[in-house]
């Protein structure tokens, strides 16, 4: 009897994570598990601000493949999906055409500059490792160079967009700013870091307790925020925004687009029914035309039936959701039949503003501020960890630097 072949397509939150639990539950002799990935690594997404900041060495956020995964259980793929053929039950790559049985979606998410003029020419995502290490390398190109031509645009650091990313970055940057200064010697005072959010406060949605936390203590560190501005265009020497109905230019040779993001665009070109680019998953995270196809992590859109919106797609749903996966597509494999509902339990929310500085809610509306919430915020991503790949993962890759 030939046994099914089981593709996971991408190594995010959701796909490694769903990957590393089939090769637990399923044997060499029962599947055939491929998991394809552009890069040979794993990285914390949620690490990356901090990468781009230069706060973190990019080599602690991104993890080996070959350090999670059971080489004689999983065949790696180092490859790029180019698109997927849901009917004929086949994924096309750039170097390659893979066959599969049952299928797990989880290819990421890409920048979403709503048509704004400039953003793809002139301005730096926060998207993976190396868009965030350019970002880093871009600081530090511009603080060295301001000695020779005192262009006061080297200094000025725009990020766009005042949501999660958008506020732990400049969180990151309020910390590396005087690192930078003292390297560069610099004038502290010459440097500006500015936000510049659409909506009337930062963090939309949020606590506004926590809000009002988290802009005091960055606007303590130098941060200036821009609310209820639109940006209507990235320069090579500056942003235009419109606020109040007045259009206002900020010269910057760094602008950061931090605003938006959207599903990976092989989804929709691939041909199946979507919203926006993600595909509206059943209970048990299936595709609604093709029951060998499950989506997870941004790809799949899951509605929060208290509030009428879609769930976030965080690292956090993303990893509850390979729970489900793995065990449902174990369960097709095995013919046991009955599939999981995938249900969400949020564990709470904690941004950080600094290395040194957090807030968030915790079990259910427990607020947390200030040092509490950077231990609870370290501890979580040493969880992953060691979900991820036991302590020996955690040991190497893990935040123990709690009380700095």
């Amino acid at each position: 009897m030939k046994k099914p072949n089981i593709v996971v397509l991408g190594a995010g939150y959701g796909g490694i994570m769903t990957t590393v639990k089939l090769q637990k539950s399923l044997g060499t002799n029962e599947a055939n598990i491929t998991l394809v990935n552009k890069n040979d690594y794993h990285y914390q997404t949620t690490w990356l601000h901090e990468v781009s900041a230069g706060t973190v060495h990019q080599d602690q956020a991104r993890i080996a493949i070959k350090d999670v995964i059971n080489q004689h259980k999983v065949n790696f793929v180092q490859d790029t999906v180019v698109e997927i053929k849901p009917q004929e039950n086949k994924v096309k790559l750039e170097n390659g055409e893979l066959e599969y049985d049952y299928l797990v979606i989880g290819l990421g998410f890409e920048s979403a500059t709503f048509g704004i003029p400039g953003l793809e020419e002139n301005a730096f995502m926060i998207n993976d490792i190396n868009t965030s290490r350019l970002i880093r390398e871009h600081l530090e190109y511009n603080f060295a160079e301001y000695h020779k031509d005192q262009n006061p645009a080297r200094l000025n650091i725009v990020v766009g967009g005042g949501g999660f990313t958008g506020i732990e970055f400049v969180g990151e940057l309020a910390n590396k700013v005087p690192e930078l200064c003292k390297e560069y010697d610099i004038d502290k005072s010459q440097v500006r870091i500015i936000n510049v959010e659409g909506a009337p406060t930062v963090l939309p949605g949020f606590d506004p307790e926590l809000v009002e936390y988290a802009m005091n203590s960055l606007e303590a560190r130098g941060v200036e925020f821009i609310t209820g501005a639109l940006l209507k265009e990235a320069k090579s020497d500056g942003v235009v925004y419109e606020k109040d109905g007045k259009l206002n230019e900020i010269s910057t040779l760094t602008t950061v687009w931090a605003a938006g993001v959207k599903a990976s665009s092989v989804v929709a070109e691939s041909g199946f029914e979507h919203n926006r680019g993600k595909i509206q998953v059943r209970p048990d995270m299936r595709s609604p035309e093709y029951d060998n196809v499950f989506v997870i992590g941004d790809c799949a859109l899951i509605m929060n039936e208290e509030s009428g919106r879609p769930f976030p797609p965080t690292a956090q749903i993303a990893i509850q959701q390979s729970a489900t996966v793995a065990h449902n597509v174990t369960a097709l494999v095995k013919g046991q039949g009955h599939l999981e509902g995938f249900e969400y339990k949020p564990l709470g929310t904690l941004a950080s503003l600094g290395h040194n500085d957090a807030m968030g809610v915790v079990f259910g509306d427990k607020k947390l501020f200030g040092w509490k919430a950077t231990v609870m915020k370290k501890m979580s991503d040493n969880r992953y960890l060691l979900k991820l790949g036991g302590i020996s993962l955690l040991l190497k890759k893990g935040k123990f630097n709690f009380f700095y």
